[in-house]
């Protein structure tokens, strides 16, 4: 039976579940690096990436994990244009052994983010 970990950056009301446990592995919803009381348009695209991974690390400590258990990414770009940049920011948060990954190019993401992930990491 999965396990819904309670959810810390998801709204009451919102309906889906921001970090699942399920058969050894953990799901982290999508993670985008921008704040509510923020526009993607006023932050570097590098520190929204940064924010987005910092995001990503807080929701893998909640359930004991870290970035080194992170076996697989989902990107999603609004512009590939940002993918060598994107690419950058990546190498430094896994220098050593980075994850499975796929890079999807997108016409929109919520709150006019240009880059959201969805990570999947194993106990």
């Amino acid at each position: 039976m999965p396990k819904v970990i309670p959810a810390n950056a998801v709204s009451p009301g919102d309906p889906y579940s921001e970090i699942v446990e399920a058969g050894g592995l953990v799901f982290v919803a999508g993670q985008i690096g921008i704040r509510q009381d923020q526009h993607s348009a006023d932050v570097a695209f590098e520190d929204e990436v940064r924010a987005m991974f910092g995001r990503v690390e807080a929701a893998l400590e909640r359930v004991g994990l870290g970035l080194q258990d992170v076996v697989r990414c989902t990107v999603y770009l609004t512009d590939f244009g940002t993918f060598a940049r994107m690419n950058e920011v990546f190498r430094s948060v896994f220098p050593d052994r980075p994850p499975a990954r796929t890079t999807v190019g997108v016409t929109a993401l919520a709150r006019d983010c240009r880059i959201e992930v969805e990570v999947t990491a194993t106990r």
